[in-house]
């Protein structure tokens, strides 16, 4: 058994959860300074309210299974991207606060500045993500050791750049159909169907020009379909996935438009991690500098003994996903100990 390429599938696994999961709340957040009144931005909030820190464990656990697979790897991306991570954590941490902190006083311009913490670091941490795929794809400088070589402001180039555009579209559109299942019926869920059609729209002009960008500057991007054949079936199901959006807006199905997008999330980790293979941090200067599921990775004892646990854990975790989401299922109802 190959416990390497079953871990790199592993950490695709936690990463297109995450990327699903808290992919709306981050688009809730992106939309929220749409809302009109103060009733239409609590009931923004309180869609997300039950489970948007449960979403982030996702996040917190691809990180830990990263340092314990491959410990090089997560130590040469931490180092390189620290200026990055740093601003990505901030906007993580500040996040959480404007949603706790935001109805604790009446205040207008307490309510408001919080308001525009929730939608700034929502929008960053969504562009910061997104730069972060792009530069994976496009990969980074690396000495023969595996240490980054680059600076920052060599991580914001053109390529990456795109990639942040694309993942916050992705997210704002998500979000918007989360938050067309979530608010009840009313004047405010009318405007989010027709936010649904715009946020698709910008998406999929991004989308289709990311894609354009990726097969000119990243042409090893297809080179792996070769050795893995139905990753042609994954990109006809991803283009499905995102014409269906539409389709079952218009027919009325928003469920199905939501589960389309999920699925269209999923399919785009999949090629991410197809497009990849078998680096997990690709040196740009020098393909042999780049670190490697088998030249990263912990012991193969290390690997086995956290399959184990995965094995014993993993199912608690998606049972516990899955019993927080049928609890709060159901249009958001705001009460006493609402946001």
């Amino acid at each position: 058994m190959d416990l390497n390429a079953i871990w790199f599938l592993l950490l695709g696994v936690l990463l297109a959860g995450y990327a699903v999961l808290d992919g709306f709340d981050f688009g809730v957040g992106i939309l929220h300074p749409l809302a009109r009144t103060e009733r239409e931005k609590r009931l923004f909030i309180n869609s997300i309210g039950p489970i948007w820190d449960g979403n982030e464990v996702w996040l917190i656990t691809f990180g830990g299974a990263l340092f314990a697979a491959f410990p090089i790897a997560y130590a040469s991306v931490f180092s390189g991207f620290y200026i990055a991570f740093m601003a990505l954590l901030f906007a993580l941490i500040f996040r959480a606060v404007s949603i706790e902190f935001r109805s604790k006083r009446p205040s207008a311009v307490w309510q408001r500045a919080w308001d525009t913490g929730f939608f700034l670091s929502s929008l960053i941490a969504s562009l910061l993500f997104g730069v972060a795929v792009g530069n994976s794809m496009i990969g980074i400088p690396l000495d023969e050791t595996g240490e980054f070589t680059g600076s920052f402001f060599g991580l914001l180039g053109p390529y990456p750049l795109v990639a942040g555009l694309v993942a916050t579209a992705m997210f704002a559109m998500h979000g918007s159909l989360y938050l067309y299942l979530k608010l009840p019926a009313g004047e405010a869920r009318e405007r989010v169907r027709g936010w649904m059609w715009h946020t698709w729209g910008i998406f999929l002009v991004l989308y289709i020009l990311g894609t354009m960008y990726t097969l000119v500057a990243i042409p090893r991007a297809t080179a792996n379909f070769e050795h893995f054949p139905w990753a042609a079936g994954i990109v006809v199901l991803n283009v499905l996935a995102i014409a269906n959006i539409p389709r079952s807006i218009h027919a009325g199905k928003p469920g199905q438009a939501f589960l389309s997008s999920s699925t269209a999330i999923i399919c785009l980790v999949v090629l991410f991690g197809v497009a990849l293979w078998p680096n997990l941090v690709t040196a740009s200067n020098n393909p042999a500098h780049s670190l490697t599921i088998y030249n990263a990775a912990s012991s193969a004892g290390t690997l086995w003994t956290m399959f184990l646990i995965a094995c014993i854990g993993m199912p608690f975790v998606l049972s516990y996903t899955a019993a927080v989401y049928w609890t709060f299922r159901g249009e958001v109802e705001l009460g006493e100990h609402s946001y």
